[in-house]
């Protein structure tokens, strides 16, 4: 039995699309990758309509391109969550964990959608890991929450000198 040697030929028409992705990509922090077979193009539209409020973009390349330009930005690991069909959703910065949370809600609400991983601040995380990720609060939420905790004093304070104020007023009014 012949062994067939495959080799691809790398043409101007190529280069010039895996070019034209580190050109997208390079403006992204966080790349999340998942599987999408079996979902309609109505559940895409919708997910795509709710990532572009986190400021956040779902692209579907090819692998073989995907990996050439992230290895070239030296983003590299990703080669086990580009295999068969993955779409690619690509957040920056603090859209990174509401990007991961809209991803997660698809899924669940779809069951087709499977999260196979993703690139976070230069770490590869699995499925799991990138679920673990979508759970964990927003810089805005983790504000408020920052706010409340340094509120909670100065208000238990004002509600103790409202009432000594108003005892006061009670004592003198009688």
């Amino acid at each position: 039995m012949a062994v067939i040697d495959h080799k691809t030929r790398v043409t101007p028409e190529k280069e010039k699309a895996v070019d034209q992705l580190k050109n997208e990509f390079k403006d992204y922090t966080g790349f999340f990758f998942a599987e999408y077979r079996g979902m309609t193009v109505g559940e895409i539209t919708d997910l795509r309509r709710e990532l572009r409020k986190h400021d956040a973009v779902c692209r579907v390349v090819k692998n073989r391109f995907a990996k050439i330009a992230l290895n070239e930005l030296n983003h590299k690991g990703m080669d086990e969550c580009l295999k068969g069909p993955t779409a690619m959703v690509l957040a920056k910065g603090d859209n990174e964990g509401p990007a991961a949370k809209a991803m997660f809600a698809s899924a669940k609400a779809t069951s087709k959608l499977v999260v196979k991983g993703s690139y976070i601040d230069g770490k590869v995380y699995d499925g799991a890991q990138t679920e673990a990720f979508s759970k964990l609060p927003g810089k805005l939420e983790l504000i408020s929450i920052l706010m409340g905790t340094m509120n909670a004093p100065v208000q238990k304070l004002a509600a103790t000198l409202l009432a000594y104020s108003e005892k006061l007023e009670a004592k003198t009014e009688n």
